[in-house]
């Protein structure tokens, strides 16, 4: 092949849709190519004139107009134009201009009907539009894990085994030993249909029963578990994961509406789940000290790389990282209160932030804080607490969790507070915003309660969606606080990236991608009323309403998606290359389908983010 034709190759096969082309397509692409030079402000395409190539822009910058005029886009260097034109008639769609000089590659019409025919992939590529695409290599990637397709019903393989709550210890342990399970439903078998209202397991025979030495005839109903977590038969395997790791339960029942399909346990789903991050948090809850929890706490990041390297989505990793994170400070937590003795008053330890939203990753610090019991006197009560979060974040820190450098940590005596103070500060935070109130509000209206009374957490949810949504005032400076951070996409699409300093030439991912992504989301989610702190089920608590026109909350959803798993994958990538893990990425390190994507992916949060400050009015109105 002659060096330019090579030259041409080799730049095209850089950029979606060539880059994974066969070679026979590739050398059928550049013996045809023709090669224009097209000045600055040069019409390259005019609306209704014959379509007679699909153009790729080797270097340069035009501008795609709809018809009416309005600019509908932006494209640089490995992105085409054209495409639709040659599908639709044969006419020009969206003309064009130059606005940089520009070299382009013209592609005639027949070679690129020969492609559309003959290469799926390609095909796929030029039919749908950014926001599709993003959608389809989102799809695509989720199809490719049974965690995210199987239901769970896949995982019950025997009929239903339960007894009625009246059956006493000796019969239920002979009930499960007959038929081989683990667990036994009881039933309240009173009204007219039977009804779930308790369960036992193994472990409850032996720690409930037999280490207490119970008569053989005591009523199975003093050791069962009531108020049952459950899941809906129409979950995912996926979403038992979660919903195990959420609640530190081996058991989970079954639903279709009110009737009990079957138990599925945590030996189910190792059969699906390999990462051990369920096995990790069993081993979290049987560490007697801290020196027992540090030294488990170096799988972490084992469970972390496993769990990318079997291609489990963002929203599976976020929320298995944060489950892990919360079984540390619950068991801190129970450690605390054996060295300490019982709490003098009740208590919720809250965790803030994407431990709370469910969007934990191995790069991260701990924000938490203490709601204490409005019974709580400061002079008599607060040596305890202040001896429990100290206990408690300087564990969370022997295990890899960094201390909070803004010091939102129950060690601080102002986030170490009874219920009614906290409920002051957040009723002050919506009335009375202003520039710390509103950062104060970014970190603590993401909340979770993990132990204690908690709810106590959830009063201030209540309180949140109660109040924010009819703040109008508030809403407006949060969405012009949402707009601090912008994604790293150019003026023609190309990555801004950072100009000095040890993170020079990367844009980080954190920073510039999922943040602005969470803040967008969590404005629209405090104007619906939502109560919801993971991004993800925001976003669907948002597209039930009339906030988000036509299928936004899906788009920011595939955006969320994909920025999140690169950002995912550069971590657990670092660290099998025995780097430490950050959100800085260098584009070079990319693949051309995730710059590709990515660019697309930012695109969508740079339009949301023109729509928040058109919603909320956030360009015009001033600080308080």
């Amino acid at each position: 092949m002659q060096a330019e034709l090579l030259d041409i190759q080799n730049h095209i096969t850089q950029y979606a849709p060539f880059d994974e082309m066969s070679d026979e397509l590739l050398d059928k692409i550049v013996t045809n190519i023709e090669v224009v030079y097209v000045r600055a402000g040069t019409q390259i395409v005019e609306l209704g004139h014959q379509a007679d190539s699909l153009h790729y822009v080797r270097s340069g910058a035009v501008e795609i107009y709809r018809r009416s005029g309005e600019l509908y886009s932006r494209v640089g260097e490995g992105e085409i134009f054209g495409q639709f034109g040659l599908m639709m008639n044969k006419k020009v769609r969206f003309p064009v201009k130059a606005i940089e000089d520009s070299l382009i590659y013209k592609i005639p019409d027949h070679v690129f009907h020969y492609l559309w025919e003959h290469d799926d992939n390609f095909a796929d590529f030029v039919e749908i539009e950014d926001r599709s695409r993003l959608r389809s290599a989102v799809s695509r990637r989720e199809k490719s894990n049974q965690l995210m397709t199987a239901k769970v019903t896949r995982l019950i393989s025997r009929a239903l085994v339960c007894a009625p709550t009246t059956v006493r210890l000796q019969e239920a342990a002979r009930i499960m030993t007959d038929n081989g399970v683990s667990s036994l439903p009881l039933m309240d078998e009173s009204g007219d249909t039977p009804k779930l209202v308790g369960i036992i397991t193994d472990r409850d025979l032996r720690t409930r029963a037999v280490n207490h030495a119970l008569a053989s005839e005591t009523p199975v109903s003093e050791i069962m578990t009531e108020g049952l977590i459950t899941i809906s038969s129409r979950a995912f395997i996926f979403e038992a994961m979660l919903t195990m790791l959420h609640n530190n339960v081996h058991h989970l029942p079954v639903m279709d509406g009110n009737e009990v399909r079957g138990v599925i346990a945590l030996s189910d789903i190792i059969k699906y789940e390999s990462q051990s991050s369920i096995y990790l948090v069993s081993n979290i809850f049987h560490k007697q000290d801290v020196k027992g929890l540090k030294k488990i706490s170096v799988d972490v990041r084992d469970s972390f790389v496993r769990m990318v390297n079997e291609d489990a989505n963002s929203h599976m990793v976020g929320s298995a990282m944060a489950g892990i994170g919360r079984s540390f400070s619950q068991r801190l937590l129970e450690l605390a209160e054996e060295k300490l003795g019982p709490p003098p008053v009740p208590y919720c330890f809250m965790a803030l932030g994407s431990m709370a939203r469910d969007e934990q990753l191995v790069v991260t610090d701990q924000d938490n804080a203490l709601i204490l019991d409005d019974s709580f006197i400061p002079e008599e009560h607060d040596e305890y607490f202040l001896a429990m979060a100290k206990f408690v974040s300087d564990g969370l820190a022997d295990c890899g969790y960094a201390y909070c450098t803004g010091d939102i940590m129950a060690t601080n005596p102002k986030w170490r507070q009874p219920l009614h103070i906290w409920k002051k500060y957040f009723t002050d935070w919506i009335e009375n915003p202003n520039g710390q109130t509103l950062l104060n509000s970014n970190i603590f209206f993401d909340l979770d309660g993990i132990h204690g009374e908690t709810d106590f957490a959830e009063q201030l949810k209540t309180l949140v969606a109660e109040k924010a949504s009819s703040s109008q005032r508030f809403l407006t400076l949060m969405a012009r606080n949402a707009l601090n951070r912008t994604p790293p996409l150019g003026f023609f699409r190309t990555f801004v990236l950072e100009e000095d300093g040890k993170h020079q030439k990367t844009f980080n991912l954190k920073r510039r991608g999922t943040a602005p992504l969470s803040d967008l989301i969590r404005v629209h989610a405090l104007a619906c009323g939502s109560r919801s702190q993971n991004s993800f089920e925001r976003l669907k608590d948002i597209a039930k309403t009339k906030l988000l026109v036509d299928d936004d909350a899906g788009n920011l959803r595939d955006a969320l998606e994909f920025i999140s798993i690169v950002r995912v994958r550069h971590q657990a990538l670092a660290i099998e290359e025995g780097r430490e893990p950050d959100n800085n990425v260098r584009p070079e390190d990319l693949s051309p389908f995730e710059r590709s994507h990515l660019k697309d992916a930012f695109q969508i949060v740079s339009n949301a983010q023109r729509f928040l400050r058109f919603r909320y009015n956030a360009g015009t109105v001033r600080n308080a």
